[in-house]
């Protein structure tokens, strides 16, 4: 079952995250900081949204999604931050499920596209986007930090 992070569910999607970022090797976790982070989402929220997706009662993947604009084709777009399922729970279709949870919701919200980037070295989720009716971009991506 797939519904939104509220303050309702966010404690259990917590442990998640840090999951997601211990994946990516973020080097300073904190539960308190992603607490006050993640809350800022919903259904509501200009921001973005956060979605859980629930079996048996027990939170086993998530994603975030965040809307920005691209002035290349002046519109709003929805950007997928976060995808993370648990290991012992991937390839059973939660992913794809709230990817395309993920998709309605962008465009239910005005967004002409959902987008995402992922580490080089993720080739299991490769292929999974790659076995989805998406395009994958030439572009490259780049980060600076303030």
């Amino acid at each position: 079952m797939i519904e939104t992070v509220s303050e309702r569910n966010l404690e259990e999607v917590l442990s998640l995250i840090e999951q997601y970022q211990e994946f990516y090797q973020v080097k300073d976790i904190s539960t308190s900081r992603n607490r006050e982070f993640f809350s800022q989402f919903g259904e509501d929220s200009p921001f973005g949204c956060q979605f859980s997706f629930s079996e048996s009662g027990k939170v086993i993947g998530f994603a975030t999604i965040y809307f920005t604009f691209a002035s290349t084709i002046a519109a709003k777009v929805a950007v997928l931050s976060d995808l993370y399922t648990c290991p012992n729970h991937r390839g059973m279709g939660v992913a794809r499920k709230l990817i395309e949870h993920c998709r309605h919701f962008a465009a239910r919200n005005g967004a002409v596209r959902l987008q995402w980037v992922t580490a080089p070295s993720n080739e299991i989720a490769q292929k999974l986007y790659d076995s989805m009716d998406t395009g994958k971009s030439t572009w490259h991506f780049y980060t600076y930090n303030t």
